[in-house]
């Protein structure tokens, strides 16, 4: 798992574990026998450690986490290298994530590809780091700085790392030579640049601009557990003298985060999402279609952020409107997102133009006929999309991808109309689109392999998260949506007011509860959508019929006064909901934050149940995936369906019979598989597709 070559009185060893040379028990005893190895050469002046592939080391192998750590561990290995009286010296020729960075760190210098990516992702997953990255990060660019970093878990460019001062160079050429010279140069001189001795940038002013930023963050998220502990690791290195009592402390804290349930969450849901991307019958193998030029019709809010995703991955795009103004207008505020990011700085003046550059407006379907792939945006009516894709079918070129973006319609239908099924899928994109990285690609019923595996590949390439769904009403996430949404109105009529059930959700770790969002959103959207599809919620029908649409008419569920974000309690509101329930001869009563919860979510819980037994969904991690990344689910509550095996199957179950019981509604009843798990004391996480 390390080569070890010397040449020139320099070892290079060279890490050799892919895919990303994760830090497992097997690499790093590896690299801890490598290097005594190269301690012990007589002939070895110095070190340089450089990795196989496209990544120097993506981290620690996290599948050991909560396992009993086999030796060495990592902090062993960095001691080894504190230890050595031989030079070494990182060729960092990928990403340097986590433990990969923590590593590089440890050594006495550090060269970098300019594609390289270093951070230490830890809080992403619950935890902290653990083997000395909370103590050697902030003695090379100043606890204020490497706290920031730590906290955000997001990687920095090799560039901005040069800058920074965690690596001494960028190298344009040939990494490895250039790390051997380094080498060389660290041996002639007789130093040992160790991070770990460095206390110029423990400054009191960089101390001062830390503890500000730690209170910050402490008081921003009290319940976040590795926000604490990372403040705590931080605080206790800054005495420069006291960098080995820092690390025990900032080992201790890691050891507890490996076992805190959210941590273990989080862990399960890094997992789920990789998971996600392992799609049932296929293969790696499948050959995928071309995709260089794309269309979207509909230039609208959803068609122009889909345009942007595909600008901004460096493929033009057309955007179709039907008449000139409705094109003018969605490309004036596309041309609006992508001048604010430019003034945000999130993107350069030059970015922007060549983005803007790639999107080009065109009046009428034959503007679509030589598009590799398109992607209708057009509002929720079956009839338009229809009649759109039976056009389409007329105009796009053979093998081209037709794609839909309904969020809730028949796909198998919409494909019928066309003579080339095969071609046809969905690809539901999450507002803002631009933004948002979730996309449920719907495999419809005759869908080939090959579209499959072409839209997975084009989702990565725009930077999203595809899991794959089948053909149901609202797919996986808007389903279980619609199935909170009863709950939420039911709990209404019976007793619970809206501010109350919105508080329970948002403590429950939502950053908005179901009505609030609601008024975001606009009440008028369900209202037409209900109608449409024959559904009914007599509150909200009640308030949208009154003209109360939500934020955009200052009165909703709330009320928003003086252009307000935030709404207010209407006394208005809380009288028509007791009006409806008297009507609908429903008796109120109050409710506790858990019993909403409950009210709430072991309905969806069993609505994903349903869908893991139709085969709409593969797996519950991908229910999980969706609503993590998709609807706001806590992280760190691992999404539904884990959430329900820790909370215990069986007392969704009898809860679910209960509430049954009590409304009248026999879809409450547990879904046969949530049954069948609950009686035998299993958990979905069990669970395997047939």
């Amino acid at each position: 798992m390390v080569r070890y070559e010397v040449d020139g009185g320099v070892a290079v060893l060279t890490l050799a574990n892919p895919p990303v040379n994760a830090l497992g028990a097997a690499l790093r005893a590896a690299l801890d026998g490598a290097l005594a190895r190269a301690e012990a050469d007589e002939a070895v002046r110095a070190i340089v450690l450089a990795a196989e592939g496209k990544v120097f080391v993506g981290g620690a192998d996290i599948s050991e986490f909560g396992k009993p750590l086999q030796a060495p561990s990592l902090p062993d290995v960095l001691k080894r290298l504190d230890a050595g009286r031989k030079p070494v010296v990182a060729a960092i020729g990928g990403a340097a994530l986590g433990g990969g960075l923590e590593l590089a760190m440890a050594c006495h210098g550090r060269v970098a590809a300019p594609a390289a990516k270093l951070g230490l992702p830890e809080i992403k997953l619950g935890i902290i780091p653990g083997a000395g990255g909370t103590q050697r990060l902030p003695r090379l660019i100043g606890p204020d700085t490497a706290f920031t970093m730590m906290l955000t878990g997001e990687p920095v460019s090799a560039e901005i790392a040069a800058k920074l001062g965690i690596v001494d160079a960028v190298v344009l050429g040939d990494l490895v030579p250039a790390a051997r010279i380094r080498a060389l140069e660290l041996a002639d001189s007789g130093a040992l640049p160790r991070v770990r001795d460095r206390a110029d940038m423990l400054t009191p002013e960089a101390r001062q601009a830390f503890e500000a930023k730690a209170d910050a963050a402490v008081k921003r998220d009290p319940e976040a557990t590795n926000v604490h502990a990372l403040a705590r690791a931080v605080r206790a290195g800054l005495d420069p003298d006291a960098f080995d009592a820092a690390v025990a402390v900032e080992r201790a804290e890691f050891r507890t985060l490996v076992e805190d349930p959210r941590s273990k969450a989080l862990r399960y849901a890094f997992f789920a999402e990789r998971e996600a991307a392992r799609v049932p019958g296929l293969s790696k193998d499948t050959p995928r279609r071309p995709v260089e030029t794309a269309a979207v019709i509909g230039a609208g809010t959803m068609g122009g952020g889909i345009a942007m995703c595909f600008a901004n991955a460096g493929i033009p795009v057309t955007v179709i409107e039907t008449e000139a103004g409705a094109l003018e207008r969605g490309l004036d505020r596309v041309k609006g997102l992508y001048a604010g990011s430019a003034k945000r700085g999130s993107i350069t003046e030059a970015q922007r133009d060549e983005r803007i550059g790639r999107i080009t407006g065109a009046i009428g379907l034959e503007n679509a006929g030589e598009a590799d792939i398109v992607i209708e945006a057009a509002f929720e009516d079956m009839a338009v999309k229809r009649e759109i894709f039976s056009k389409l079918d007329g105009i796009a070129k053979p093998g081209a991808i037709l794609a839909t973006n309904t969020s809730y319609l028949d796909v198998d239908a919409i494909a019928a109309v066309t003579g080339r099924p095969q071609d046809v899928l969905g690809l539901h994109f999450f507002s803002p689109a631009n933004v948002m990285r979730l996309v449920e690609v719907v495999r419809a019923g005759k869908t080939a392999p090959d579209v499959l595996a072409t839209a997975l590949d084009l989702a990565k390439r725009l930077n999203k998260l595809p899991v794959t769904v089948g053909v149901c009403f609202g797919f996986v996430g808007n389903r279980i949506l619609e199935r909170r949404s009863r709950a939420a109105e039911r709990l209404l009529l019976e007793g619970a007011l809206p501010h109350a059930i919105d508080a329970a959700v948002t403590g429950f770790g939502f950053r908005m509860g179901p009505f609030a969002m609601s008024d975001l959103a606009g009440l008028d959207i369900g209202w037409r959508s209900r109608k449409d599809f024959g559904g009914r919620a007599p509150v909200a029908d009640a308030l949208a019929e009154m003209g109360r649409f939500g934020q955009k008419t200052g009165r909703g569920f709330f009320v928003y006064s003086d252009g307000a974000r935030t709404g207010t309690r209407d006394p208005e509101v809380e009288a028509l909901i007791e009006k409806t329930a008297a009507e609908h001869g429903i008796a109120r009563r109050s409710f506790t934050p858990d019993e909403i919860i409950a009210r709430l979510m072991y309905p969806m819980v069993n609505e994903g149940a349903r869908i893991l037994e139709e085969g709409i969904a593969a797996r519950p991690g991908d229910i999980d995936t969706i609503w993590i990344n998709g609807y706001n689910w806590p992280a760190w509550r691992g999404g539904p369906m884990h959430w329900a095996d820790t909370v215990g199957l069986k007392t969704l179950a009898e809860a679910l019979t209960r509430f049954a019981r009590e409304t009248g509604d026999d879809s409450q009843e547990p879904a046969p598989l949530l049954r069948k798990l609950a009686e035998s004391g299993g958990r979905f996480a069990d669970w395997k597709a047939r």
